[in-house]
């Protein structure tokens, strides 16, 4: 086998057959109008419609779980509408596309809400500022989450689960990383709770299990994947013992028939990594009996490297998929990559979104 063979062999993902391991991450780019799909953002996919897999920016379940500007959402009949123009336009072009599924929890703000406090497991704020529509403010301190409050949103995983079917995905990933909310459930320092979803390791993993059960009866298990982000301490994010914590979360995930686990580690220092704790991917891939997708500042020498050595069956890359198209072709050939522009990340137009050049 030549050197990067291993990036280009197809792979089964449940239901789901990718053509290569070249994966593009999801990343929230702000270009969505008034919370709907556009003609813009369908471009944007398509242009990357050969990766193995797009999994799609961070897509809010419900008004609730609204808390970014410019990102759109996946509770109404318009948001579907808009987000089957991409679905079209990327199954036109041979891609496969699946949703990421959000709720932001705590690190959303009462500007987004209606003057309501946004939600959490337990009232403790997130550390830093939401980025609202009035600029910077300070995170608020959440409303604490009821049991019956955790069972309606529950429910709204299945409903949106329910919408991306109809919009046309391959699937959808439920986003479970990043300091969102069932990010806070999963972690000591944001969960607090006394109650069947709080204190041991199997009552906060509690709520992603529900989640996880109703996603999958609403569609089917095979066209289901979840994001976890283990190390990634932003926002006030730690826990007192994540190798324990997410080895349980991939035991349990393991037995659920997924079509994959998505960990966001990075492989270096980093924002997806604690330099001062251990590397939890590697006791994660040991419990989970699935397919692994990697995650976290992967060059393609670092994916082909993890591939063989069965440490991951995929990667997925995120800057290097925003500002190379056609990343998929340029490490075919061991191309250079375009570099990316972050003051274009999360601006509102074309520039830094549908015009990073192609090779010719």
């Amino acid at each position: 086998m030549a050197v990067g063979d291993e990036l280009f062999r197809p792979l089964r993902l449940g239901a789901i057959e990718a053509p290569n391991r070249i994966f593009m991450s999801p990343l929230t780019r702000s270009r969505a109008t008034d919370r709907v799909p556009n003609e813009l953002m369908a471009k944007y996919y398509t242009q990357r419609a050969s990766a193995g897999l797009i999994i799609t920016e961070a897509t809010a379940i419900s008004e609730q779980g609204y808390g970014w500007v410019g990102t759109a959402g996946i509770y109404n009949d318009a948001q579907v509408a808009g987000w089957r123009r991409v679905t079209e336009a990327v199954h036109g072009a041979g891609g496969r596309i699946v949703l990421q599924l959000w709720h932001m929890g705590r690190v959303s703000h009462p500007d987004f809400l209606g003057g309501e406090l946004p939600v959490a497991p337990s009232a403790i704020a997130a550390e830093g500022e939401a980025h609202t529509p009035g600029g910077k403010k300070p995170y608020v301190v959440p409303r604490e989450l009821s049991a019956g409050d955790i069972a309606g949103i529950v429910d709204d995983y299945s409903a949106a689960a329910r919408r991306a079917r109809d919009a046309g995905f391959d699937g959808v990933e439920i986003h479970a990383a990043n300091g969102y909310l069932i990010d806070q459930f999963l972690r000591s320092s944001s969960n607090r709770r006394s109650d069947e979803y709080g204190g041991s390791v199997a009552n906060r993993a509690r709520f992603l299990v529900e989640v996880v059960r109703s996603v999958t009866a609403a569609w089917a298990p095979d066209r289901t994947g979840v994001r976890i982000s283990p190390t990634m301490n932003e926002k006030g994010m730690t826990d007192v013992d994540p190798v324990g914590l997410f080895t349980h979360v991939a035991r349990v995930l393991s037995a659920a028939g997924l079509a994959y686990l998505h960990v966001a580690e990075a492989i270096r220092p980093g924002r997806l990594y604690n330099p001062d704790g251990p590397r939890v991917t590697p006791h994660i891939r040991a419990a989970y009996d699935g397919i692994l997708v990697a995650n976290g500042g992967y060059r393609k020498e670092d994916a082909v490297e993890a591939i063989r050595e069965r440490r991951a069956d995929a990667v997925a890359f995120g800057q290097a998929f925003l500002a190379n198209p056609d990343l998929v072709a340029r490490f075919a050939g061991d191309a250079p990559l375009n570099p990316p522009d972050p003051s274009t990340y999360y601006t509102h137009g074309e520039a830094g979104y549908v015009d990073y050049p192609a090779m010719t």
